[in-house]
């Protein structure tokens, strides 16, 4: 009994993905000078259930204390867009997606803990500034 080895094929189809994937990633990030500037946030939402409602609140008020107008904030409802769900590779909401500055991060959840939200999308607090005691 012969076994076929397709691990080449494997290997090319998840090559394949992963460069439609990056011509994707590179699409979007072909934004005009002024939008790369500052922080590209999107963040995909069901319409306006409680969940929505907060993560929009939430994600408003971080970028509104942390980044001032160094943002721009996309809300996308996947109930009037449901084809962004696919194209955006969307499994659970709400998600966040920050595209810019590099590296792209994906949030899940109602972005409740704000501490959490801007270490993980690298929004400098200053909440650490003097957190470390110096050795006397």
């Amino acid at each position: 009994m012969e076994q076929k080895n397709d691990s080449h094929v494997r290997k090319f189809a998840v090559s394949g993905i992963r460069k439609k994937a990056m011509k994707a990633a590179q699409s979007r990030h072909d934004q005009p000078a002024a939008q790369s500037e500052g922080y590209l946030l999107r963040l995909y939402v069901a319409g306006t259930s409680r969940q929505s409602m907060h993560a929009i609140s939430n994600i408003k008020n971080i970028c509104e204390k942390y980044l001032k107008n160094g943002y721009q904030l996309e809300v996308i409802d996947l109930y009037q867009q449901p084809e962004r769900a696919k194209i955006d590779q969307i499994v659970a909401i709400p998600t966040l997606i920050k595209e810019l500055p590099l590296p792209v991060c994906r949030i899940i959840g109602n972005l409740a803990n704000a501490a959490q939200v801007c270490a993980s999308l690298d929004i400098p607090t200053h909440a650490h500034v003097g957190w470390r005691q110096h050795d006397h």
